[in-house]
This record gives structure tokens, C-alpha cells and sequence, in this order.
């Protein structure tokens, strides 16, 4: 009996270590795929207790040879993250210059993009308080936002603003807060506000929110310890959109850079490409959030993609998308990655066949081969550190 439960458990670990290397089938199966892409090493100490007893009986062998195979995939996301982590640096530096986080005490910068030591650590609990404000009254509705600072704030820090996801429909300002308590225990303020949801409010309403936040934070800089002339736009899946969205069409030189984590870029190409229904109704989530389809509103459509906005003057821009992504495709950023590369380089490069060139530019692409949507949701996980890293150098390089 011990034994047949042993092989109930290491096919139990084996399907979950397949998430790591296929996407998920179903949104139950998504939101366990992040369990093994970024807590996968935990997982694999589990898959080590199940190999233990030994060979000795058919059965043992095949749990045991489950077991080795789980470990193995369970132990792929930390590996591949050590690939996109080798170069990162140079990649980060080539893009926006290089800058030196900022170090206060009991805050210092994360010095490697991965470490093995911090996935076994908890998140950070630094001495940051957060204060809730009104940002705006709509319908004789409050909205409100969060800012995180420092308990002994510096003057004039620069500000960033994380936007929530949760498909313009749901979701909360108080979602995944320690990259707001990382940022702001390194002495910059961090602001988080709400914003109305589809259907009840369809587009432009989330992004008429997002502008009056941004403006609230600048009017009244000198009561939060803001510098108003140094701001970075950052938001997750329908945040990111929204984020990229403000740093495009804004026209404000305070925006000194904007952040897109697993953000749609273009709703036209996200509408005639949809997502697996069996995970995510992205067909009805477009319609409900536009109020129609392409055919009723192609403006709205044109209106709430970032890359119908970009320029060259646009403000420096960091994507990190997971290859895995089955909610948001991968291609949303890439296609925006694409679109940057030809406004800044509108007649290609005209290279000879054996030529090696470095190419500036003020934008960068992370493609994680491992990572699914919401992959930052473990904040000391592969994809945590690794965008936590990149994040915060580009805050640093925008902002100095």
C-alpha cells in the first residue's frame, strides 16, 4: 500500500513538473504552472523525499524514475533563468546606460540578476509605510491610490506608479505589493492607484483614471516627497496596457520611462489571435473592456493599443514577457518590441554579410523561455529576481 502511494505521489509531481515545459491546458492548470516554474525548487526537494526509498520493486522503480524525471523539469526554470540572467547586465546597460541602484541602509541593490540563496529566502519587510489617498471622486465614487515610502522618506525621490492587472475587470491596487516595498525601501516613492472596471466602464474610462492619478501625484509632489519631474509608469497584463498606453499618448516629459509586464500591445492583433478558451476568454474580455468588436468600435480598438502610439520620442520602455504566457501571447510584446525597432531604425540595418554590430537603443525586450503570466507573483522566484534586477537598474538609469 505505502508503495502504490508513493507512485500516486510521483505521478502527481511528474504532471506538475510538466508545466514546465508545456502550457497549460486550462486556467486551473495555469495557476498551477506557476507553482512549478517559480517554486519549482522546492517542488524538487519533494520529488528527492519520493526517490529515496529506493529501486528495489517494479513499482519503486517506476516511482523513483518519476521522481528523477520531476526534479530534472522542476529544476529547467532555474537553469533557463541563469541563460537570460548571464547577459542581462550588458543588455541593460547597452539600452539605458548604466546607472548604480540606489543602496540605503538595510537596502542594498540585488548584486546578480539570480541567486540561488534568495529563492529560499522570504520577501524583504523593510521599514516602508503606506498611506491611502483619494485621488479622484467618479459618479460620487472615491478612487484611491497607495503610496509606499520609506519611514524616514528622501526629499524629492522619484516616483513610480504600478497599475494593477486583473483584465480591466477585476483585480486590486494591493496585488503583489513587495516590488512596491522594494522600490520604496530603496527611497523612491511608489504609487499604486484603482481605476474603474469593464463592462460597467469600458475603455477610455481605466485610462482617463490612470491620467488623473498621474496628475493628483504631480499636483501635490511637495506633501508625498515626489519629484514631479521624475516619474516611471509600470503595470501587469491589462496594467501594462495601461501603462504603455499613458507613456505614449501623454506627451509629458516627467514620464521618464515606462515598464510592461506581460502587457497586450494591440488589441486588433489580440481580438484576431484569442487565447485558449479553455484558459481565458480573451475574445469576450477584449469585447467587454472595448464595448464591442472591430467591426462596432474600430476606434476604440486604435485607442487602447500602445503600439499604435509609438514613436521615436517615446519614453524608454522594459518588457518582460514569458515565453509560456497563455493568457497574453508573447507576440504582444514582441510585435511592440518589433514596432520600437522600426521607428528608431526606419531603414533597417545595412550591413555587410560579415559585419558584427552593437546596436543602442533605449528599449529592451526580456523574453523568459520558462515563465507563464503572473510569473513576478513569486517575488524571490526565477522570474522575481530576474525582473525585480532588471526593474529597478532601469528605474535607476531613467531617473538619474
Amino acid at each position: 500500500m505505502i508503495a502504490i502511494i508513493r507512485l500516486i505521489f510521483a505521478i502527481i509531481l511528474f504532471l506538475e513538473s510538466l508545466l514546465t515545459v508545456f502550457s497549460a491546458p486550462s486556467y486551473f492548470l495555469w495557476e498551477a504552472s506557476i507553482a512549478a516554474d517559480e517554486w519549482g525548487h522546492f517542488l524538487a526537494i519533494v520529488g528527492f523525499f519520493v526517490l529515496l526509498p529506493g529501486w528495489r520493486t517494479p513499482i519503486a522503480k517506476a516511482s523513483s524514475l518519476l521522481a528523477v524525471v520531476s526534479i530534472v523539469l522542476f529544476l529547467s526554470p532555474l537553469l533557463r533563468a541563469r541563460t537570460v540572467a548571464r547577459d542581462l547586465p550588458d543588455r541593460l546597460t547597452l539600452a539605458f546606460g548604466r546607472a548604480e541602484p540606489r543602496s540605503l541602509p538595510g537596502a542594498a541593490p540585488r548584486g546578480k540578476p539570480i541567486s540561488f540563496e534568495t529563492l529560499f529566502r522570504k520577501p524583504p519587510s523593510p521599514e516602508v509605510r503606506r498611506t491611502t489617498f483619494t485621488y479622484v471622486v467618479r459618479d460620487g465614487r472615491p478612487l484611491q491610490l497607495d503610496v509606499y515610502r520609506r519611514d524616514r522618506p528622501l526629499p524629492s525621490a522619484p516616483l513610480v506608479i504600478a497599475i494593477h492587472g486583473g483584465s480591466w475587470r477585476t483585480g486590486d491596487r494591493t496585488d503583489l505589493p513587495e516590488l512596491n516595498y522594494y522600490l520604496a525601501s530603496r527611497g523612491y516613492v511608489v504609487a499604486s492607484p484603482s481605476y474603474r472596471f469593464a463592462p460597467e466602464f469600458p475603455h477610455p474610462a481605466a485610462s482617463d483614471d490612470i491620467d488623473a492619478a498621474i496628475s493628483y501625484l504631480k499636483a501635490n509632489s511637495s506633501q508625498l516627497g515626489i519629484d514631479s519631474t521624475r516619474i516611471v509608469l509600470l503595470g501587469r497584463s491589462a496594467g501594462g496596457q495601461l501603462a504603455l498606453l499613458a507613456a505614449y499618448t501623454r506627451n509629458d516629459s516627467s514620464i521618464k520611462g515606462v515598464v510592461s509586464f506581460y502587457g497586450p500591445t494591440d488589441q486588433k492583433w489580440g481580438w484576431d489571435n484569442p487565447a485558449d478558451p479553455r484558459v481565458y476568454n480573451s475574445t469576450e474580455t477584449i469585447r467587454e473592456f472595448l464595448h464591442g468588436d472591430p467591426a462596432l468600435v474600430p476606434e476604440a480598438f486604435r485607442t487602447s493599443s500602445p503600439l499604435n502610439f509609438v514613436r521615436a520620442d517615446s519614453p524608454p520602455t522594459l518588457m518582460i514577457h514569458g515565453t509560456m504566457d497563455p493568457l497574453v501571447s508573447v507576440r504582444q510584446s514582441a510585435r511592440l518590441d518589433s514596432a520600437l525597432f522600426a521607428v528608431h531604425y526606419p531603414r533597417g540595418l545595412e550591413l555587410g554579410a560579415s559585419t558584427v554590430v552593437v546596436i543602442p537603443h533605449p528599449w529592451l525586450f526580456i523574453e523568459l523561455p520558462w515563465a507563464t503570466h503572473g510569473c513576478d507573483y513569486v517575488f524571490n522566484g526565477p522570474c522575481g529576481q530576474i525582473s525585480t534586477y532588471a526593474i529597478e537598474r532601469f528605474v535607476a538609469a531613467v531617473t538619474k
